[in-house]
């Protein structure tokens, strides 16, 4: 019995009745109204409204009281709740942006944000979750979260289908005596790609170094020896050395230009470069090695100028790389075609970019690795013709540095077209 019940009892016996029903009254007083609207328009006797009304009275003064101070202490208890306490687990799950899964005691999922839908599937609630992760690391998460006994550390998770996905997955209790428990799943998969290519760069280079130097090594020793005293052999082991030596060199610029890069790959360029001027630059200054290959330059550049943001230098580099590729891999042709076009799609004034070759071209399943470090599509031909297998991954982090983008397109046996979009100012 609350204060307010107890201080009534002690006025009279019918006191605390008469208070509950003072609480209580607009109530009782719409009820007698709805009754007597009802007995108005129906031939109901007297006798059975009065009995309604009664029955509305007597449950009215027999219902527990709360009183003022009862009231006012569970507003001031729903007051001093904070914002957070008053979020629900579903609002919570769904403000994390990795993918989030609630379930209760028995396994079964109770909750499943929108990031862990998109990566997941359809993640039903009512499922059991060990279900849905058979991977042994997962169940036995899992079972040692219901037991009690997790790990801090969480596991490695990877998902196969639609795409190969890893995570790192931490589990925990959802507060003291909720009954609920959460996987939340860390993804992983960047970090793992990036330290993939950091393990293949150095495996690469590593190997791109070692041939030369190896040759360079088996050389100096036949000079120290058979060779010591053999003019003609020297002459041309000297040559092949000299010919290793400057491979290496080549490869350590390429090398360090990758780096350079890299670092500063987030900072866009500032200036404005007329690239009609420069591809024509380009051109002039490499016409020797094309005479020397036997190859034609076709060039259809416009006589106005087309300003894009760029770096020159960098720039330079770009189209130097593909016109070279272009007179070495495409001589088979005899003729390289490079023209120079605004960007129609692009509304600020871009430009386009396309260098053709009309070799033997470059097979389908090639085209989509043919910028990745030290990949090449014919390992003897790349290194006859000096190449580092490092110019396109050079152009494509250039590319990427100007906000402009590189597509390929070839045919076997009728060449290749390598067009450079670069954005307008």
């Amino acid at each position: 019995m609350s204060e307010a019940d107890r201080n009534a009892s002690s006025a009279g016996p019918l006191a605390p009745y008469l208070a509950r029903l003072g609480e209580a009254r607009w109530v009782v007083a719409t009820a007698a109204v709805a009754v007597f609207a009802v007995a108005f328009f129906s031939p109901a006797p007297w006798w059975l409204i009065a009995a309604a009304v009664l029955a509305i009275v007597a449950v009215a003064a027999l219902l527990p009281r709360r009183s003022r101070q009862s009231r006012r202490r569970e507003a001031q208890a729903q007051a001093m709740l904070g914002p957070v306490e008053r979020l629900s687990a579903e609002r919570l799950a769904a403000a994390v942006p990795d993918p989030l899964i609630l379930f209760d005691q028995s396994g079964r999922i109770a909750h499943a944000n929108r990031p862990a839908q998109t990566a997941f599937g359809a993640v039903q609630a009512g499922v059991d979750v060990r279900l849905r992760f058979r991977s042994p690391e997962m169940q036995e998460l899992v079972r040692a979260l219901l037991v009690g006994n997790v790990r801090p550390s969480g596991v490695d998770y990877a998902e196969r289908v639609p795409v190969e996905r890893h995570y790192h997955v931490n589990a925990s209790s959802v507060g003291s005596g909720t009954g609920l428990f959460v996987l939340v799943f860390k993804d992983q998969s960047e970090l793992r790609r990036v330290d993939r290519m950091r393990a293949d760069f150095i495996a690469n280079a590593s190997h791109e170094l070692r041939t030369p130097l190896a040759s360079i090594s088996g050389f100096v020793e036949t000079l120290r020896g058979p060779a010591r005293d053999d003019p003609k052999a020297r002459d041309r082991f000297l040559d092949i050395m000299n010919d290793q030596t400057a491979r290496m060199a080549r490869l350590i610029d390429d090398l360090l230009s990758l780096s350079r890069l890299e670092m500063k790959s987030f900072i866009g360029p500032d200036e404005r470069v007329d690239i009609c001027l420069l591809v024509r630059g380009v051109i002039d200054s490499l016409t020797q090695l094309a005479r020397e290959a036997g190859v034609e330059i076709v060039s259809d550049i416009p006589e106005g100028p087309i300003e894009v943001p760029g770096n020159r230098d960098e720039l330079i580099q770009v189209f130097e790389n593909l016109l070279e590729n272009a007179c070495k891999y495409g001589q088979s042709g005899k003729k390289v075609e490079i023209a120079v076009t605004r960007d129609a799609d692009d509304q600020k004034g871009g430009a386009e970019i396309t260098v053709r070759d009309f070799g033997p071209g470059i097979p389908d399943e090639h085209i989509p690795r043919i910028t990745e470090r030290f990949y090449r599509v014919d390992v003897e031909e790349s290194r006859a013709q000096k190449g580092t297998g490092l110019g396109l991954a050079i152009v494509k982090h250039i590319l990427s540095r100007h906000n402009a983008r590189l597509t390929i397109r070839s045919v076997v046996g009728e060449g290749a077209a390598f067009t450079v979009h670069l954005p307008g100012v």
